[in-house]
C-alpha cells in the first residue's frame, strides 16, 4: 500500500480531525514546551516538503494543535494531520519566515497550553525524491529487503527493486549500494550478491548486468562513485567479513581482510586497478563535483606472521584499524590518476574517518568519524564531521549529531540540505533525517522524514540504509530489473589503462 493511500485511510479513521477541531478557550498556560514525536520543534524545513505530522509524546486524554501563519491556520485534534493542500498553502506563506505552532493537552477535563514554538521555512527547495534500502536489523532475514524511492513532496513510496524477485529458498540473494550519476535516476547502478549476482547498470534507457569479477582484481565492485559526467565508476573492491561481539557496546563488526580501488568504464566494460597496495585497505571513493579529484579513505594494516590468518587477526586487532581521508588528482582527458595525498589525519586524533562526501560547490567535505573501523553504521559513537576544504579546518557537526549513531549521508543537488541516517530514536533502527546547511557550513536542527502517520517509524520494523537524493523517480520496473539479473551478464575486460 502506498503511503498517500494510507494517509487517506488514517484521516478517515480519525474522522477528519483537522476539519472540525477548534482551539480551547479555557486553559492553563504551561512554562514548558510540549514533547512531540517526531520532534519538529524549532526545525528549518524546505518549502516543498510533505506535511509535518506529529503526535503528543506525553500523557494526555486529548490533544489539539494549531499551525498558523499571518492569521491563516490549520487546527487538528488527536494528531496533527494537515491535508496536503492546507499545508502547502501555509508553507508558501511562510517562506523565509515561520509557522507558529500551539499545542494543547487535556487531562481530567482540564486543558493546558504549552509554550508555543516555530517551524522555519526556507526558500531553498529540496530534491523531490530520495531512495534507500529497507532492511531488518537482523542476520537471519536479510533476503527480505527492497530498494525504495520516496517522494519528499508527499508520502508516495514505491519499490525500485525487490530482492525476493530473484530469491528462492536456499538460492538467496542480497542487494545493496544503489548509486546515481549526479542525482540522475536514469543513470543508476546497484549490486546483487549470491544467486544471480552481478552489478546492474542503467544508463539513459540502456540496462545491463555486469560480471565485474576478474582474476586481475580483488573482487567485484562494492562501494561506488560515479564520475560527474564521464561513463566511469570507481569502486572499492573488498573481501568483507563480520564478527559478533558479546561484551562490547558495538555488537557487530564488519571489516575487510583486503580492499582496493578499481575503475570501470561503463561503455567499454573495461576495468583497471586504481589502488591495490596489500597493506592498505582503500574504501568509500567519492568524486569532487569538478570531476578532477577522487576522495577516499584508507587504513594501513600489516599482518603479523605469528598471529594466524587475516580473519583471526582482524577480529583480534579490530580496534587498531583506523582510516584517514585521502585524495587523488584525476585528468578527465587522459583518465590518469596521480599519487595519493593526505586530506585529513583522523588517526593522529586516535579516530577513524570514513564516508567522504563533497558538497556540490566543492567547498566542504562531510564524513563520519568513530573510534575505529569503517562500518560506522554499527558504531554507537559515530558522528558527522565537516571539513572546510578552503581553510582545512575540521569540526564535529554538533548541530546535527546525537548521542547515538550518525552514519551514511548525502548532499542535496543544491548543497543546501543534508540527508543522513541516525539511530537517535531507539539505538536500533536507522531512520533518515534532514537538516538545512548554509553557505558557511552551519547546519540547522535536523528533522525526521515526515510520514502520513506520525507514529509510523516507531511501528516500522525496518532500517533505512544508504539514503540518497534524486532529481526524480526511477521509472524502470522492479520486474524489469529482475529479468536482467536472471539473464547472463557482460564480463569485464581487465586493462592496465582505460580507453579514452
Amino acid at each position: 500500500m502506498k503511503r498517500n493511500t494510507l494517509f487517506l485511510l488514517l484521516s478517515a479513521a480519525l474522522l477528519l480531525s483537522c476539519g472540525g477541531a477548534s482551539v480551547p478557550s479555557d486553559y492553563v498556560q504551561a512554562d514548558s514546551l510540549p514533547r512531540i514525536y517526531p520532534d519538529y520543534i524549532g526545525v528549518t524545513i524546505p518549502q516543498n516538503i510533505a506535511p509535518l505530522t506529529f503526535e503528543l509524546d506525553q500523557k494526555a486524554d486529548e490533544m489539539v494543535a494549531r499551525y498558523a501563519v499571518d492569521g491563516d491556520e490549520i487546527v487538528c485534534s488527536g494528531q496533527m494531520l494537515p491535508s496536503p493542500d492546507d499545508w502547502q498553502r501555509l508553507a508558501q506563506k511562510a517562506i523565509d519566515g515561520k509557522i507558529d505552532v500551539d499545542v494543547f493537552a487535556c487531562n481530567d477535563g482540564k486543558w493546558t497550553r504549552f509554550k508555543p514554538f516555530c517551524i522555519y521555512v526556507s526558500a531553498d527547495s529540496i530534491d523531490p525524491y530520495i531512495s534507500y534500502r529497507l532492511i531488518a536489523p537482523s542476520f537471519v532475514t536479510y533476503e527480505s529487503l527492497t530498494i525504495n524511492q520516496r517522494c519528499l513532496e508527499n508520502y508516495d513510496e514505491r519499490v525500485i527493486y525487490d530482492n525476493m524477485l530473484c530469491s528462492f529458498e536456499k538460492e538467496g540473494q542480497c542487494i545493496n549500494c544503489h548509486h546515481y550519476q549526479q542525482y540522475n535516476p536514469g543513470r543508476m547502478q546497484f549490486h546483487a550478491r549470491q544467486n544471480h549476482g552481478g552489478t546492474v547498470v542503467a544508463y539513459d534507457g540502456k540496462l545491463k548486468k555486469v560480471n565485474m569479477k576478474n582474476d586481475s582484481i580483488l573482487s567485484a565492485g562494492v562501494y561506488p562513485a560515479w564520475h560527474p559526467w564521464l561513463n566511469l565508476i570507481v569502486y572499492s573492491t573488498d573481501l568483507t567479513h563480520q564478527s559478533f561481539q558479546t561484551t562490547h557496546r558495538n555488537k557487530i563488526e564488519v571489516f575487510d581482510t583486503q580492499s582496493d580501488l578499481i575503475a570501470y568504464n561503463v561503455e567499454n566494460d573495461e576495468v583497471t586497478n586504481v589502488e591495490n597496495d596489500p597493506n592498505e585497505f582503500e574504501v568509500f571513493p567519492c568524486w569532487a563535483p569538478d570531476g578532477k579529484t577522487l576522495y577516499y579513505c584508507s587504513a594501513h594494516f600489516e599482518l603479523n606472521d605469528s598471529m594466524g590468518d587475516a580473519d583471526h587477526q582482524l577480529v583480534a586487532r579490530a580496534r587498531e584499524v583506523k582510516y584517514n581521508l585521502y585524495k587523488k588528482s584525476f585528468d578527465p582527458a587522459t583518465l590518469q590518476f596521480s599519487p595519493r595525498e593526505l586530506v585529513f589525519d583522523a588517526i593522529a586524533m586516535g579516530q577513524s574517518g570514513v564516508l567522504p562526501r563533497v558538497s556540490p560547490d566543492g567547498r566542504f567535505l562531510l564524513f563520519t568519524m568513530a573510534e575505529y573501523g569503517y562500518f560506522h553504521i554499527w558504531h554507537h559513537d559515530a558522528d558527522l564531521w565537516l571539513l572546510d576544504l578552503q581553510t582545512q579546518e575540521a569540526r564535529p557537526l554538533s548541530e546535527v549529531n546525537s548521542a547515538d549513531t550518525e552514519s551514511y549521508h548525502s548532499w542535496s543537488s543544491n548543497g543546501r540540505w543534508l540527508l543522513f541516517s541516525s539511530r537517535r530514536d531507539d539505538g536500533v533502527f536507522t531512520r533518515p533525517f534532514m537538516a538545512h546547511i548554509d553557505a558557511q557550513g552551519h547546519a540547522s536542527k535536523p528533522f525526521e522524514l515526515p510520514c502520513a502517520d506520525p507514529d509510523y517509524h516507531r511501528q516500522f520494523m525496518r532500517s533505512y540504509n544508504i539514503p540518497e537524493f534524486m532529481r526524480g523517480p526511477v521509472s524502470i520496473s522492479p520486474q524489469t530489473f529482475a529479468d536482467v539479473l536472471k539473464g547472463d551478464g557482460v564480463n569485464v575486460k581487465y586493462v592496465r589503462q582505460l580507453s579514452k
